[in-house]
């Protein structure tokens, strides 16, 4: 009898499926919610958690534990955290990130926080990954970056004395797979949720959580005259300050780097990244895809007079024919003091998503 490419596909992983388990019929990971914040609750739906990935108390101490495991990379020298450090809203304070021979890529690490609401669910400046999980895939075999391969990863946390038994915990086998690690690292990354500025306060009743120069900031920000930056950060008040979708906003005339391009191969994608969060902007510096202005000031400058056109330009970029919005200097400092009140001190300092080694 001929069997199908899809019947032996599902009876490897029925096989897989029945013969990881060696928890002994009493696998019970203690499931947990996501400690949501109430604006989140209010102006969002509810965060995307996988059937097959449900958040636990097991699963997410050995996510945050692999996040800071070295033995992930190549030489056992670097992990997750060396590129998207805690007191940096979990990006790279350097404009690109070291790889452990000492290789540079030409990007800034994106910051990690509140990725269980990527409706979107394109991950990466560029969207070449599908899910928290998948995002968590590439670094390691990256040669640039982690440069090592799964299976060699897989069999480092393999040898050690504490890992079998972690996975067996989080996911009822002791037997170590790059799915089961990706999973794992996912489930602390979803945890890492920003929700709590002053502005956050603002918008939850608090009038006085911000300054009235922060205040004007914030109705430069929204004002279609003037700094216009709501429609691709924050239309309708949206805590993510992000619409997670990808755009060309003007930064060159051509492209060593094609962005979204590179991975749909549609010209017309070319030049496009995705929006980030301006939620701790006062931790993330240096800032777009490439990490080109060390400060605020000259990405504000940028959108008010340095706008470059080119065939991909974004729409919203409305004014490219004159360069920019053209702020002036009052305006230009109220919005970056509203920018800045969207970040959060204790975010970058909170002790469950410290390095637990």
């Amino acid at each position: 009898m001929k069997l199908n490419l899809i019947t032996i596909l599902f009876l490897s992983v029925l096989f897989f499926s029945c013969s990881s388990d060696d928890s002994g019929g009493s696998f019970s990971p203690t499931e947990v919610d996501l400690e949501i914040p109430t604006i989140f609750s209010n102006l969002l739906p509810p965060p995307l958690i996988p059937s097959d990935n449900p958040q636990s108390v097991e699963g997410i101490a050995l996510g945050r534990k692999l996040f800071y495991e070295p033995l992930l990379s190549g030489d056992g020298t670097q992990a997750c955290a060396d590129c998207h450090f805690s007191e940096n809203a979990f990006t790279d304070p350097n404009q690109y990130s070291t790889g452990i021979d000492g290789s540079v890529g030409n990007r800034n690490a994106m910051p990690i926080y509140n990725v269980a609401w990527n409706f979107g669910e394109k991950f990466f400046w560029d969207g070449r990954a599908r899910s928290v999980e998948g995002q968590a895939f590439g670094p390691v075999v990256n040669p640039i970056e982690m440069k090592n391969t799964w299976p060699n990863a897989v069999a480092s946390l393999q040898a050690t004395s504490n890992y079998p038994n972690l996975f067996l915990d989080a996911f009822g086998t002791s037997t170590i797979d790059s799915v089961l690690v990706t999973k794992a690292i996912a489930q602390f990354e979803r945890t890492l949720i920003s929700g709590n500025s002053r502005f956050d306060q603002y918008v939850m009743g608090d009038v006085g959580a911000i300054t009235a120069q922060e205040l004007n900031g914030f109705n430069v920000f929204m004002n279609e005259d003037k700094g216009d930056c709501f429609h691709c950060h924050g239309s309708d008040l949206s805590p993510l300050w992000t619409d997670n979708i990808f755009h060309n906003n003007g930064l060159d005339a051509s492209f060593t780097d094609n962005g979204l391009g590179d991975i749909t191969g549609d010209p017309l994608d070319n030049g496009k990244f995705k929006s980030p969060s301006l939620r701790n902007l006062a931790y993330s510096a240096p800032y777009m895809h490439d990490g080109r202005f060390e400060t605020l000031d000259e990405v504000i400058n940028h959108y008010s007079e340095g706008l470059v056109f080119s065939e991909t330009i974004d729409p919203l970029m409305k004014t490219i024919a004159v360069g920019g919005v053209h702020l002036t200097e009052e305006d230009k400092a109220d919005l970056k003091a509203f920018l800045l009140s969207l970040s959060e001190p204790e975010f970058t300092t909170n002790p469950d998503f410290q390095n637990p080694n």
